[in-house]
């Protein structure tokens, strides 16, 4: 016995409901509304258009029944003028038995197909139109009847809902992807001591999040104007927008930071505040723009460009996300500057102390020494006899020699030459002869090192080593000592062990071993240092530097 049509029908749109509630994503739900709804019409073609945040126009237009090729002949999408714009004005069904007999058609455009009968639902969430369905051209050119609006308008209910469902679980996804992206830079202020790094990662990350072409973060510079300190784009990273300078008082970024106010543009070009060079050159075409904001201080703006999709134009909810990773970056750029004046101030203060010890050694040692030689020229001129003349030349021969060692031991210090004539390897083999010589322990080097490094880098972890020494010999009451140093990848890295004793690493200040000194001097060309130790097991202390 065949089903009635109306009772299929029915079915059809039952079936449909239970498989749009179950569809969490939104695009493959929305093209599964027009299908159906053209389905149970028997229309040949069907559209949802969805209108966008202000109400007045489409945004997106998705469709059935006309293939790619078609698409690509008639051009542009619409975009709610004409009959579908009628119902954004007036959300309520529409029926039309020929669209072109309507005063209010406004005609389609070449390639389009010949369209007849229309019927326009609009569907509806709390009140507020989401979108409308069009479908036109029912099967055997016949209009559309009473029950296929009152079964696309069921459908359309359903589809409310599930339309409803889609998008909560769409936000917590990207809810929860903001999450995590903010708190892997949350992360990042503690950890990351590079700014630059710091900042890519906040342009990677709200690039992504916001789904953009471009996002980049401009900092105010001593003259007054922005200069982009990090860029991160579609196509990879444009290095070459690094350092490029936005005018304060003619660019909208500059405009952005004297008002300290967020804006979201959606022409650049059209913007009288935005300069057609820097558009041109970052080749943008929409932008959000966000003020960094420290400490009550303008200090620079995130910008983010070119959303992706059909129009480019950004939301309210992407202008948001922007303002909460502008205040982390406010946050990173204000502790990056304290941490810099900080570090500039102990390093003066350690160069200050090291310039007291030597000469504190210079004036007690070296002038002691000399004096003695004075002495002992006199006592040559004054001896009685030539042996007692010979003694005396003796003793002072003895006395250069030791003065010689003391100031060629301090010049080592201050910078030793085989650092710079022969590299890092050399020089620390002869530290560890110096330190076994004087220390009496012993100190083996073991490195697999090929060639020179960067001679910043060879500076630092040549005093990483000697200061590591100079601890052992002062705290660790140790026996034996190594040095390694190693060279891997995209890194080297030199590890200093002892047998003595240890220390709990919790209960010992950082200062008091030289380990802060350590960790700034390697903080400066990006290298991180490790240690381990415990009053049983003696200490080790790893220095690692990318290379």
């Amino acid at each position: 016995m065949a089903i009635p049509d109306h009772e299929r029908r029915l079915h059809e749109l039952f079936a449909a409901s239970i498989a749009l509630n179950a569809e969490l994503s939104l695009d493959v739900l929305l093209q599964r509304l027009v299908e159906t709804a053209a389905s149970i019409t028997q229309a040949q073609y069907g559209a949802l258009g969805v209108i966008d945040e202000n109400g007045d126009r489409l945004e997106r237009f998705i469709t059935t029944g006309i293939d790619p090729e078609g698409h690509s002949l008639i051009g542009n999408l619409p975009r709610g003028r004409g009959i579908l714009g009628v119902l954004i004005r007036d959300a309520k069904p529409l029926r039309l038995d020929r669209i072109g007999d309507d005063t209010r058609a406004v005609g389609f455009p070449a390639n389009h197909p010949p369209m007849a009968a229309f019927l326009g639902v609009p569907v509806m969430m709390r009140g507020v139109a989401y979108g409308n369905l069009y479908l036109t051209e029912k099967a055997g050119g016949v209009p559309f009847t009473a029950e296929d609006q009152e079964l696309v308008e069921l459908l359309a209910a359903q589809a409310a809902v599930a339309i409803e469902n889609a998008r909560l679980y769409q936000s917590a996804k990207r809810w929860s992807r903001q999450l995590e992206s903010l708190h892997e830079v949350m992360r990042s202020l503690v950890e990351e001591m590079d700014l630059d790094r710091l900042l890519a990662l906040v342009c990677v990350r709200l690039r992504d999040l916001i789904g953009a072409r471009v996002a980049l973060v401009s900092l105010a510079s001593a003259d007054g104007d922005l200069r982009i300190a990090a860029v991160d784009a579609e196509s990879g990273t444009q290095a070459e927008l690094i350092g490029y300078r936005l005018r304060r008082g003619e660019s909208k970024s500059g405009h952005v930071l004297e008002r300290r106010q967020s804006a979201r543009v959606d022409s650049m070009l059209d913007d009288p505040e935005v300069d057609h060079e820097e558009a041109r050159r970052i080749g943008a075409r929409t932008g959000v723009f966000v003020p960094l904001i420290a400490r009550g201080e303008a200090i620079g703006v995130i910008a983010v460009h070119d959303k992706l999709g059909p129009d480019g134009r950004f939301t309210d909810e992407d202008l948001r996300l922007a303002e909460i990773f502008a205040a982390r970056a406010a946050v990173a750029v204000s502790l990056s500057e304290r941490v810099a004046r900080d570090t500039l101030r102990r390093v003066v203060e350690a160069q200050e102390l090291e310039r007291r010890r030597l000469a504190r050694e210079l004036h007690d040692e070296t002038g002691q020494a000399l004096t003695s030689i004075l002495l002992g020229v006199r006592a040559i001129r004054r001896a009685g006899s030539p042996a007692d003349a010979e003694q005396a030349e003796s003793d002072v021969r003895e006395q250069i020699v030791q003065a010689l060692q003391d100031v060629r031991a301090l010049a080592v210090e201050l910078r030793p030459t085989a650092l710079d004539d022969f590299g890092l390897v050399p020089a620390i083999e002869r530290l560890a002869e110096t330190f076994q010589e004087r220390s009496g322990l012993e100190t083996m080097v073991q490195a697999n090192i090929d060639g020179r490094l960067p001679a910043e880098i060879e500076t630092v972890l040549y005093r990483v080593v000697q200061e590591a020494l100079t601890n052992v010999a002062k705290h660790a009451n140790a026996e034996r000592v190594s040095i390694v140093l190693r060279s891997r990848d995209d890194s080297v890295a030199a590890t200093i062990d002892d047998d003595g004793r240890g220390f709990a690493i919790n209960g010992v200040r950082q200062e008091a071993l030289g380990l802060l000194g350590m960790r700034e001097r390697l903080a400066l060309v990006g290298g991180t240092l490790e240690v381990e130790s415990s009053p049983d097991s003696g200490t080790t202390i790893a220095a690692q530097v990318p290379v």
